[in-house]
């Protein structure tokens, strides 16, 4: 059994938590959704201060949770890529104090790895392989699982990931910020079958059409001109419709994808990550066609869907299990491949 802390703090939520053999003892989240409110995004140097203020409450709050000393800690961890830089050095900055200061191991987590891995949380018998469908704010992937460390991209977005063309769908729609939850609020209140809107597809030198990869991009500028159209004829736009409408087809695009990429590489289970993740409408979409198709599904609880740092301790836990740690040398990146994992560790 191994029990890790973990420090996320790769975008705009300060976050803590201790996992057991994929059993959450505390989870601590700090968001500063109201503070990026008023400037209608993220805004990282924002971010990067606010972390700094935050972290050592958040990290006395999942001890105190906890309840466990830190003899009963084997490692700590903290996400060190993809993210804001400068939000990802705190929580780096963290963990390593911590690390040296209590003599414990420190692991470098992936921030996209962390997502596969919230599922375990759920699901603590999940066993590779498996096909992971990643939906945030950045991303949009379908990985094969094959292994802790071990991941293949099968498919991706070529232009915005889903989450954010439903952010940039919601401020066409003066929903606010975040614009996901915004549009899964307002779509339960409308017709999704009201606008015909086009999936993305990817076409293929050879002809034809990339069955997994896919494209939000046109989706969201197809939006934009219904919405002109609509305003010109009218002062009252059917707001509701058109969240509903899209957001039914992101759904219908994703699960049509996933199923096809499951089904074409012999894995049974589909795990689903990512903020997108927590969207209502995937979620009866996926879990529809899966049944259908004799698929298994699994979505994690909703608050381990955005960013949290149970979904990091579960994957350093992963980890430290197979004998890796890091190196105290190792730095932040904005981006990296999630095929590049093993990178992290020694």
């Amino acid at each position: 059994m191994v029990t890790t802390l973990a420090i996320e703090t790769s975008c705009d939520e300060t976050a803590v938590a201790i996992v057991s053999d994929r059993h959450v003892l505390s989870s601590v989240v700090s968001s500063q959704i109201d503070i990026h409110r008023q400037y209608g995004g993220v805004v990282p140097e924002v971010a990067s201060r606010q972390h700094v203020e935050t972290v050592n409450w958040a990290i006395a709050q999942a001890l105190e949770q906890a309840d466990l000393p830190w003899d009963g800690i084997d490692g700590v961890a903290a996400t060190v890529a993809p993210g804001l830089v400068g939000a990802l050095l705190v929580g780096l900055s963290a963990a390593k104090t911590l690390a040296l200061l209590h003599q414990k191991p420190f692991l470098g987590v992936h921030h996209l790895e962390g997502h596969i891995c919230a599922s375990y949380l759920t699901e603590p018998t999940l066993e590779s392989p498996f096909l992971c469908l990643l939906v945030s704010g950045g991303h949009t992937s379908l990985l094969h699982v094959q292994g802790c460390g071990h991941y293949t991209t099968l498919g991706q977005t070529h232009d915005d990931a889903a989450g954010e063309a439903f952010d940039k769908v919601a401020r066409l729609l003066d929903l606010g910020y975040p614009g996901g939850p915004a549009i899964d609020r307002l779509a339960a209140q409308g017709n999704p079958q009201a606008y015909a809107l086009p999936e993305g597809k990817i076409s293929l030198p050879q002809g034809g059409y990339h069955p997994y990869d896919s494209s939000f991009s046109g989706l969201k500028t197809a939006v934009l001109r219904l919405t002109q159209s609509l305003q010109a004829q009218t002062p009252d736009l059917p707001v509701a419709d058109l969240a509903a409408s899209f957001q039914a087809t992101v759904a219908r695009s994703l699960t049509k994808r996933a199923i096809a990429c499951a089904l074409d590489h012999h894995l049974s289970t589909i795990v689903v990550g990512g903020g997108v993740a927590a969207n209502s409408g995937l979620r009866q979409h996926l879990t529809a066609a899966a049944s259908d198709k004799g698929l298994r599904v699994i979505f994690p609880p909703l608050k381990f869907c955005t960013d949290n740092a149970a979904m990091i301790a579960c994957a350093a836990a992963e980890h430290l299990a197979h004998g890796r740690r890091s190196p105290l040398s190792l730095g932040v990146q904005s981006r990296m491949a999630v095929e590049d994992v093993l990178k992290l560790y020694a």
